[in-house]
């Protein structure tokens, strides 16, 4: 069992020792066990530790000295809840990693970027850049317990900003992403229904452009599709607003949606890992039941084939491309996802001697070949949409939500039981959104209840309803007529560019300052294995440089947002930069502020600064002792 570190300032004086143990006299101590309810639970560290303790649980060290002016301290402990089932924290990982993006950005990516020769950079990526910060975060949520804003005390004091810029952009990404689910939660009311109503033109919203996709020879330049209109006219209803200067009033059925959306988001976190363990079950399985069902109808589609030969078919000479490098780091890194918090999260309720390693391994492996497998299941219907329609395929695919909100089920409407495909298609991708929301929401959870335990911490269910109500009213925007346009800024200035130079400050952090020996060091004690020379080698320069040539590239390449033929407002530009900003900033003004409020010289404050807080001793608790594992 583990015991979750003392909130901030509290003194744990209960392990002996002290001026009566310096006389010579002998300290007794014990521990009192008291949970309400359940059963009492057996608090050493051990494999075969069966009891999962509930948030209510809480260990009293008592601690007296002999004597007739004996004095007894007592301590209130709050025992950390872990997962009910390992599987169900390797399930809510890999829902984590596996979202929106696997399957509407790297079947592109691979494809734009050299098709199967693309797989050599991104598995170089994946091993020397990807899997180690991986490693390092599960490692590290894992071994200290604790979200993204107590971890660095004992890590480095002074970087504690790093977890205020990660609450903030996790806020930032819950005021769009849910938006992104509750479109698809849109789409899947819409598809129960005798036909799909982006099948033909004969609809209220529909132009005179207007052209079914199989009535080829009527198309012309201007014309679109059914489902295209469905899209931009129907569910965001696009046209009635002039862009980010008049977006238009909020549209009542996407905020309704989006609601929808936030309301199954509260039950599966409002009690922590216990809800969120029994919701992963579905939310992070359903998705490869329905990947493998719409891949095996997908390779019977004529065509198929030919969109599958393109989607593989190496690339060589595009290997010598810098960009292709950079993207398959950038793929890597938004995939697997470290910095947002939600691996320290997850990997702070696992049992102290769960083997990380083997877990990091698992599912970053799980999300690479998930990725994988949604390129066949992509580049087959667009094969068959070429097909059908006598294009090229590089004339029938688009990238991000285009691909499953236009192209995707403009192919299912050409479908025999194209209500069924509809409905198994919008439930995945709902599925997909959700474990990914879970997670960063998760991430901000954990780590201001770990910090505010006593306000927060204990009124858990409600700081989560006060929360989301908050998200929520903020992400009502993005459900106006020009929400679309709002998305896209949130999504490419809210976590985008801070998000990679958050996770270098990070790395650099861990492993300059912590430094690696003390991390292997750490493993060691948890795993019984001290990571070799590879991952000490990745963890001291290779993932640090990783990073900061996804975030030099990312600048270098920067290029104004569009939004098809909509160009965004200058004034719009300069609101980006400053979301940007604004969680960048944290890093700089909390070391100011560590600095300002912490006593002594110059040089006693920046060693302070960036010396780790050994919480173990200061509380009478480490690896071996009565009270729990190492914290």
């Amino acid at each position: 069992m583990q015991l979750a570190p003392l909130a901030s300032g509290e003194e744990d004086k209960g392990g002996g020792g002290g001026e009566g143990a310096a006389d010579g006299e002998v300290a007794s101590c014990k521990g009192l066990l008291s949970a309400t309810p359940g059963p009492t639970p057996d608090p050493t560290p051990s494999h075969n530790n069966k009891v999962t303790p509930t948030p209510s649980m809480t260990l009293l060290a008592t601690a007296s000295t002999g004597g007739a002016g004996s004095v007894t301290h007592t301590t209130d402990i709050h025992v950390r809840e872990t997962w009910n089932k390992k599987v169900e924290f390797l399930l809510a990982v890999i829902g984590f990693a596996v979202d929106l993006g696997n399957v509407w950005r790297f079947p592109y990516i691979c494809y734009q970027n050299g098709g199967g020769a693309f797989l050599i950079p991104y598995c170089l990526m994946l091993v020397f850049g990807g899997l180690p910060l991986f490693y390092m975060e599960l490692a590290l949520g894992q071994f200290h317990r604790s979200g993204c804003l107590t971890i660095w005390r004992r890590i480095c004091p002074a970087l504690k900003g790093v977890g205020y810029a990660i609450c903030l952009i996790d806020i930032y990404m819950g005021m769009y992403y849910n938006t992104i689910i509750g479109w698809a939660v849109y789409y899947l009311f819409a598809s129960f229904r005798s036909e799909l109503p982006w099948t033909s033109c004969g609809n209220s919203w529909n132009t005179e452009n207007c052209v079914p996709v199989l009535n080829v020879s009527a198309q012309h330049a201007n014309s679109t599709s059914p489902a295209q209109e469905f899209f931009t006219r129907s569910v965001l209803e696009q046209h009635l607003s002039d862009g980010l200067d008049h977006m238009g009033p909020i549209k009542l059925s996407l905020a309704v949606c989006v609601l929808a959306v936030f309301i199954l988001v509260y039950f599966s976190l409002w009690k922590g890992v216990r809800s969120t363990g029994k919701v992963v079950w579905f939310t992070a399985l359903m998705p490869y039941i329905v990947l493998f069902i719409l891949l095996g109808r997908g390779v019977t589609l004529p065509g198929a084939a030919d969109g599958i030969r393109y989607y593989l078919t190496p690339q060589w000479h595009k290997l010598y491309n810098s960009k292709v490098w950079i993207d398959a780091a950038s793929q890597i890194f938004f995939s697997l996802g470290p910095g947002f918090g939600t691996l320290l999260a997850l990997s702070s309720y696992n049992k102290f001697h769960n083997n990380c390693y083997r877990d990091a391994i698992l599912t970053s492996s799980v999300n690479c070949l998930t990725s994988f497998l949604a390129g066949f299941v992509i580049f087959s219907v667009l094969g068959y949409m070429a097909h059908v329609q006598n294009k090229h395929i590089e004339d029938v695919g688009l990238e991000g939500p285009g691909l499953v909100f236009i192209v995707y089920p403009e192919a299912i409407a050409t479908m025999s039981g194209s209500v069924f495909w509809s409905i198994i298609f919008f439930i995945m991708l709902i599925t997909l959104g959700l474990d990914s929301t879970f997670g960063g929401l998760e991430a901000m959870i954990t780590a201001l209840c770990d910090e505010y335990p006593r306000v927060l911490g204990q009124h858990r269910e409600k700081f989560v309803a006060g929360l989301l109500v908050f998200i929520y009213i903020c992400s009502l925007p993005t459900c106006t007529y020009g929400g679309e346009y709002l998305v896209n800024l949130l999504n490419i200035y809210g976590p985008g560019i801070s998000i990679l130079f958050v996770v270098f400050v990070e790395a650099v952090g861990v492993c300059w300052f912590y430094g690696v020996d003390r991390f292997s060091s750490d493993i060691q004690l948890m795993i019984g294995i001290r990571p070799g020379l590879f991952w000490r080698l990745c963890w001291n320069c290779i993932s640090p440089v990783f990073i900061l040539a996804i975030f030099i590239f990312s600048l270098v390449g920067y290029e104004d947002l569009k939004s098809g033929d909509y160009e965004y407002p200058p004034w719009s530009i300069t609101v980006g930069w400053i979301l940007t900003a604004s969680s960048l900033v944290c890093i700089p003004a909390y070391i100011l502020y560590f600095l300002a409020s912490t006593p002594g010289t110059l040089k006693q404050r920046l060693r302070k600064a960036i010396t780790p807080q050994q919480d173990s001793a200061e509380h009478g608790v480490n690896a071996n002792s009565t009270y729990g594992t190492h914290v």
